[in-house]
């Protein structure tokens, strides 16, 4: 049975897993880092699952690879934000962030493989 709503996407449900995951590391990070490195990581975090449900919502494979892409993105984004905040020692470890982020990437990366398979298909 296909996917009837993004919420049925397993890389969506692990994607919301690793936006909840960032708003917990988020939250003890020195106050002046509130709107700069703290705002960064969120942003990046929710912009992910946020394109994979709207690329769902959408009727056009071409529009959801697009979405898939850009949500890939804010995923590469993050991980490297992930990393600078363990440098700057904002974070006592960064490896549960880390497998996060490529568990979410490798789902991306296999839905945008799907999603290019049917778009050839259709043409």
């Amino acid at each position: 049975m296909a996917a009837t709503t993004h919420r049925d996407l397993l890389v969506w449900q692990e994607a919301m897993i690793l936006a909840e995951a960032v708003y917990k590391a988020t939250a003890n990070f020195p106050k002046e880092e509130n709107f700069v490195l703290t705002s960064q990581l969120r942003r990046a975090a929710i912009s992910v699952p946020s394109n994979i449900a709207e690329g769902a919502a959408r009727n056009s494979s071409r529009e959801l690879a697009q979405l898939i892409s850009i949500a890939s993105g804010s995923l590469a984004e993050l991980g490297t934000q992930v990393e600078l905040a363990a440098r700057l020692h904002y974070l006592e470890s960064n490896e549960h962030l880390l497998a996060q982020v490529d568990r979410v990437g490798r789902l991306l990366s296999g839905l945008r493989k799907s999603v290019r398979g049917k778009a050839a298909m259709q043409h």
